[in-house]
């Protein structure tokens, strides 16, 4: 670990300056000896948290017996400051309750210091401030030590200029690695399937019903299976120009009987019936098709499922095991009990011929749906083609946003709240993204929503609370759990493209980082390629990166004038 401050050439200049401070006098000797590290040398985000560990090491007949050190780690940025958890020494013969330095072998301590992360504080640095006390002298209360240069920093000093407590200050590390921030839970996060289909089929259809073994149309049916709604239907649908009808005559038979005959019956049933259609939409143009599927045992299994005829299981293990219709028949007519049930309830519904109109209707283009969109004039789409133009019709987030936004208010739609969290992450509105997912939670449960709420719940820094779905998680969840939480290593195994690239340059494997965004070409994949390069030594290569990086996406460069893994290229 590199040596970032040998303590006693503060106090060798101190010598004169402690003169007044009695237990002070002598603590300038073996001043070589005495070292302070800070791990890690460039701090570093992790989980929502700066956090550092600071080492010390006090050379042997160092530390005056009677002396009391309180040390402040403060965390310095633009426009403010964050003091640390203070740490006491104290000789052995102060009586108190501090960590003992003993004068004769000397001692260590470590600091532990942790800080709630604050944007501002990726240009910072940390601090060390110092206050003395000695039992006689001018230092019986604690008094500030400017750790530059030895001097004592004095009250009316202070009140003259509260500047001075500042540049007392002893810088022990300098910059502040947020890549961690990089990550992209947008890339990981599930949206939810619309149901917006380009082409609806509308089935209408009714049955044109027959007297057993007979394909002669009456009357009477022809009343019974209203072929006046039927053709109401084909003329209201023929003002819809994005309507495609397919007319279509599908004559059947009662499955008693002999089976050629019932062939024969169905087809002239379907023929019987076409007439009838074609007579009924001679205006329409459209063509009829007709055909004969013979026996109808579908119809009949559907029939005796939906009966309460007492032995229809009976019934329906027949149909299962045989396949020949002439033996379901006879079995089936051996149930005399049965049968006459069937004969009355079942066998005359299936004597028909049904007649279809199936609809293809073609719903509105993409540009069509797109310019609405454009317009802002959302109420012009259903809830289905908002969420289709959303996932399928532009990548812009902001668009997105917009349209989601207006679904979920309208429709109160779990599948819109969940996506417009999405695109809400995109933005960087973290917040409001996990307000979204945490509505659509309300509304709905699903795989995607319990991922979504990991990753949104990480994006804000609540790794507990993401925590508490892990057992739900899956793969990409659990290894942005680790990352989250600054295992690297297991992190890089379950993430791909540019979050496994992050997650590999924490972890310093540079060669894997450059391997996974080696396909992608977006400003941030440059802009990571710069930061890699820079940890290489290669120059040359990061400048040109970083360039590329800000041709696409200019705001990376007040991002890039504030980043520590790019020190080396501000010059």
């Amino acid at each position: 670990m590199k040596n970032l401050m040998k303590l006693s050439v503060v106090l060798v200049a101190a010598a004169l300056a402690f003169s007044s401070c009695n237990c002070f006098k002598k603590m300038a000797k073996n001043r070589d000896e005495i070292n302070l590290t800070v791990t890690p040398e460039i701090l570093t985000l992790n989980n929502g948290v700066v956090a550092a560990d600071i080492n010390v090491t006090f050379p042997e007949k160092y530390f005056n017996k009677k002396a009391v050190l309180k040390v402040t780690p403060v965390i310095v940025f633009e426009g403010g400051e964050v003091a640390g958890t203070t740490q006491y020494l104290q000789g052995s013969k102060v009586d108190d309750n501090y960590k003992v330095i003993d004068k004769r072998n000397g001692g260590k301590y470590t600091h532990h210091v942790e800080f709630p992360y604050d944007p501002r504080m990726d240009r910072c640095a940390l601090q060390l401030r110092a206050e003395i006390k000695c039992p006689k002298g001018k230092c019986k209360e604690f008094t500030l030590v400017n750790l530059n240069n030895g001097s004592i920093v004095t009250a009316e000093q202070i009140a003259a200029n509260p500047a001075v407590v500042k540049e007392a200050g002893l810088t022990v590390a300098y910059g502040l690695n947020t890549l961690q921030k990089d990550l992209k839970y947008s890339d990981l996060m599930a949206p939810m399937a619309n149901n917006y289909k380009k082409v609806t089929t509308v089935v209408n259809k009714t049955d044109l019903l027959y007297a057993i073994n007979s394909s002669k149309v009456t009357k009477k049916n022809e009343k019974n299976a209203d072929l006046g709604a039927f053709k109401a239907d084909v003329d209201e649908k023929m003002k819809n120009d994005r309507a495609t009808q397919n007319i279509a005559v599908k004559g059947y038979a009662s499955p008693d009987g002999p089976e050629k005959f019932n062939d024969k019956l169905s087809k002239a049933r379907s023929e019987s019936s076409k007439a009838v259609v074609a007579k009924l939409l001679k205006d329409s143009g459209l063509d009829i098709d007709a055909a004969a599927y013979g026996e109808d045992w579908d119809g009949f299994k559907e029939l005796v499922e939906k009966s309460d005829i007492q032995d229809k299981n009976l019934i329906l293990q027949v149909l299962s095991l045989y396949n020949s219709p002439a033996q379901r028949e006879s079995e089936i007519k051996n149930m005399s009990s049965v049968f006459n049930e069937l004969k009355s309830d079942i066998l005359p519904e299936l004597r028909r011929a049904q007649i279809v109109n199936s609809t293809d209707i073609q719903g509105k283009t993409d540009a069509e749906i797109m310019a609405f969109v454009n317009s802002k004039n959302y109420g012009e789409l259903s809830n289905e083609e908002l969420l289709y133009a959303a996932e399928s019709l532009t990548n812009d987030p902001a668009v997105q946003a917009a349209v989601l936004e207006y679904t979920a208010k309208k429709y109160n739609d779990a599948r819109a709240y969940n996506n417009l969290g999405i695109a809400q992450e995109k933005l960087g509105q973290k917040a409001a993204a996990l307000a979204s997912f945490e509505k659509a939670a309300k509304l709905s449960s699903s795989k995607e929503l319990t991922k979504n709420l990991i990753l949104a719940n990480l994006s804000n820094g609540n790794t507990a609370e993401a925590k508490k779905y892990a057992a739900a998680a899956d793969a990409q969840s659990k290894a942005a759990i680790a990352a989250a939480e600054g295992d690297y290593k297991n992190a890089a195994k379950g993430l791909e493209g540019y979050n496994a690239a992050v997650a590999q340059v924490m972890n310093n494997d540079l060669a894997a980082a450059k391997k996974a965004i080696a396909k992608d070409n977006s400003a941030d994949a440059d802009y990571l390629r710069a930061v890699i390069a820079a940890k290489e030594g290669d120059l040359k290569t990061a400048e040109a990166q970083l360039k590329s990086a800000i041709s696409k996406a200019p705001e990376l460069a007040k991002k890039a004038a504030n980043d520590i893994n790019l020190k080396a290229l501000a010059k």
